[in-house]
């Protein structure tokens, strides 16, 4: 059975709540959004009809003469609602990021990990769409695929398509033993965050860790905030900031925020996060 059709079985049956957790205390989408996020780049979200069960942020005025990478983005609780982490995905489209989740805004019901690599297929059509408002924008050699808690488990399950730069575990790593051979897959580096020791995800997390595969660049966060992080605070609280870096560094290279994972002196190496770190330079 595919990873993708056991989280929809566990889900249904109950069991995602331990999976993902409970259900994130995220407000409801306001009736009209408005731009948001700390970066140069005010994000709002849409819907198109190419693209029907998910939700796209972008910067709200498209930048001249800079191309979004691509960020696909699975809900906890594998739930189908775009906007659940709003503050959180507008702070990461601020910094000049497509940002593309799954589910509609205020959606119901489940997603699976094939939404994600929709998410791609459609960000890349876009890119050379005659009539696109996106035909040029979109940097389709970046791509990361990212996700809380059970949205973490649709990232693994697709991060080993070739066209992924990197991949972002929130809160998340896989419960079953037998599942863990698809770590042995990944190719391009990968960042768990995650909640400390009182996250539900924290021990699953670790033992993942300990299995990547030799030589891969990874980095591993640990902010003591629990398995729900700080993605309803405003542009996403602490989440949201270290989000955006890694996705700069790793989609943009950018060196200021490279600065934060890498070297003795890194920035996040000392205060309320504990590192740890693999093959990064």
């Amino acid at each position: 059975m595919k990873l993708g059709q056991l989280i929809r079985r566990l889900v249904t049956a109950g069991a995602g709540i331990v999976m993902a957790g409970a259900l994130l205390t995220v407000p409801a989408a306001p009736a009209h959004a408005a731009p948001g996020g700390s970066g140069p780049y005010p994000a709002d979200y849409e819907t198109t009809l190419r693209l029907p069960r998910h939700t796209v942020y972008r910067p709200a005025v498209l930048p001249t003469g800079v191309r979004l990478p691509i960020v696909a983005w699975g809900n906890g609780a594998c739930r189908a609602d775009g906007t659940w982490f709003e503050n959180f995905l507008k702070e990461l489209a601020s910094h000049g990021f497509l940002v593309i989740a799954n589910g509609r805004p205020g959606g119901t019901g489940t997603t699976d990990a094939e939404m994600l690599l929709d998410a791609i297929d459609w960000a890349i059509a876009e890119n050379s769409r005659l009539t696109s408002r996106l035909r040029g924008r979109i940097d389709t050699t970046k791509i990361a695929v990212m996700g809380q808690s059970c949205g973490g488990l649709e990232a693994y399950e697709v991060s080993d398509d070739p066209r992924v730069t990197t991949t972002g575990i929130w809160n998340s790593g896989f419960m079953s033993a037998a599942d863990k051979i698809q770590l042995s897959r990944l190719h391009a580096p990968i960042g768990y965050f995650i909640g400390g020791p009182g996250d539900i995800a924290y021990e699953n997390a670790i033992d993942d860790w300990n299995r990547l595969p030799a030589g891969l660049p990874a980095f591993m966060g640990n902010l003591d905030v629990g398995h729900f992080g700080t993605y309803s605070q405003p542009n996403g609280g602490e989440f949201g900031r270290v989000g955006a870096a890694w996705l700069k560094w790793q989609l943009k290279g950018d060196a200021a925020a490279k600065a934060m994972f890498v070297g003795t002196g890194c920035g996040l190496c000392s205060g309320p996060w504990q590192v740890m770190r693999r093959n990064l330079s």
